[in-house]
């Protein structure tokens, strides 16, 4: 019974992910694009602030060692998929071009970091169940602007409000196979988690510095709306990790 309430708790956490969707299919194309810097500078300081807050847990514990490691892994992976798309004209039914890769990075990266996530749901309700659902809110909570980083890109690509829905609870979906995971392994996979948290940190800091920042800042014309998303999503997400740690 225990493991089938981590499954579903982890399932609603995905499904909170498409939430944050909803706010950019909203807006629509048009605008859209005359809010393109804010909207980046948005998706590129929640990556920034998610990217510090998976760090917290294994620097309180002095888990430097595996956390670096992993961060270097994990940079050099965005690296090694940027090569991979460099050049390349990626097709998505009929929608290609650059919106079109970078939404790809960003649902990959997102993807991967989706997993020690689910690690971190499982192996605490395992140990208590209370803890477990403190996991559970926070990360649901926090799963709502992810979910818009993901529809962002998707937006300037033109996919649909459907696609960007599903494609941000598809990048959640790595959280209901890591719970369960964890749940049944856990001595296992808390001795893995500071290397996966880390790799999943660094992947995306990278993807923040290397694709995101450079688009959302462009123009000088477009600095204050970028820095606006920026400081204003990172302030906003501390707000959450402040309430949440309360």
């Amino acid at each position: 019974m225990a493991l089938l309430t981590v499954f579903l708790l982890a399932c609603v956490t995905a499904l909170a992910t498409g939430l944050g969707a909803l706010p950019v299919a909203w807006l629509g194309p048009a605008r859209t694009e005359r809010w393109r810097p804010l909207l980046w500078g948005i998706a590129a300081g929640v990556m920034t602030a998610a990217s510090i807050g998976l760090v917290v847990e294994p620097i309180d514990k002095g888990q430097w060692v595996p956390l670096i490691v992993g961060g270097v892994i994990g940079v050099a992976f965005l690296l090694i998929g940027q090569r991979a798309m460099a050049g390349r004209e990626m097709h998505v039914g009929n929608l290609s071009g650059v919106h079109v890769r970078r939404s790809a990075l960003v649902f990959v990266v997102l993807f991967v970091h989706s997993l020690p996530e689910g690690f971190a749901l499982g192996s605490s309700w395992s140990v208590d169940s209370t803890i477990g659902l403190f996991v559970f809110v926070a990360i649901t909570l926090q799963n709502v602007p992810e979910g818009t980083a993901t529809a962002i890109p998707m937006a300037q690509a033109g996919f649909s409000a459907s696609q960007q829905f599903w494609a941000a609870v598809g990048t959640s979906l790595p959280q209901p196979v890591g719970a369960v995971i964890a749940f049944l392994l856990v001595e296992q996979i808390t001795a893995l988690l500071p290397w996966s948290l880390g790799f999943a940190a660094g992947a995306m800091l990278a993807l923040v510095v290397l694709e995101l920042l450079p688009d959302a800042i462009g123009p000088r014309e477009n600095r204050p709306l970028a820095a606006t998303g920026i400081i204003g999503s990172m302030l906003a997400m501390a707000a959450l990790a402040m309430l949440l740690g309360a």
